[in-house]
């Protein structure tokens, strides 16, 4: 359980064990404005989400250095389905309220323990797939409460590169992110 944020030592400990990467969307891959656009065409709404580029590569470096990603998120959008495929998001879970079922599923498809996965949400409902992970993290911009239990509370604010900050840290701690900086200039 997580416990608030660590030394540097014991961050570089539990980052040198994460395997997979899990984490909510709105709020943290986005800066959690939800953009509903009116259809006059057909009277329906469409939704929009703005992510960052950086996020985006982080993920597939995440990928291409054999750390598996996933996203689990209470909203049902195509964009964020288009997102994943973009960036070789191995999990994406849609509509979850409740986020637990998706990460015991993700954590035993990916066949990791509890301990070698790092998670990263903004807002209260991350708050119980926090507490499980061995790498529980905030944006900056989180509510006080996630920050509280956090392991690591990112700079970055979310939808600004706060996934590609996790994946530098969690690669520089494994000793693999002076090997993946080519791999992002391919």
């Amino acid at each position: 359980m997580p416990d608030g944020p660590l030394t540097r030592s014991a961050l570089l400990n539990r980052s040198r064990k994460i395997k997979l990467f899990l984490m909510d969307i709105d709020g943290t891959l986005t800066d959690g404005g939800v953009c509903l656009i009116s259809l006059p065409q057909n009277g329906g709404v469409a939704e929009m989400k703005v992510f960052n580029s950086r996020d985006g590569l982080g993920l597939k470096l995440a990928h291409t250095m054999g750390i598996k990603t996933g996203f689990i998120t209470g909203r049902h959008s195509p964009a964020v389905s288009k997102r994943a495929e973009e960036s070789h998001v191995d999990f994406v879970y849609l509509g979850q309220a409740d986020k637990t079922a998706a990460f015991e599923e993700c954590t035993r498809k990916a066949q990791v323990e509890e301990d070698e996965v790092a998670y990263m949400g903004d807002d209260l409902p991350d708050i119980p797939v926090a507490r499980r992970v061995g790498l529980a993290i905030a944006v900056s911009n989180a509510a006080p409460e996630l920050k509280a239990i956090s392991h690591y509370v990112t700079r970055s604010r979310g939808g600004s590169g706060a996934a590609r900050e996790v994946v530098e840290l969690i690669l520089k701690a494994q000793g693999r992110w002076e090997e993946a900086i080519p791999l992002a200039l391919a």
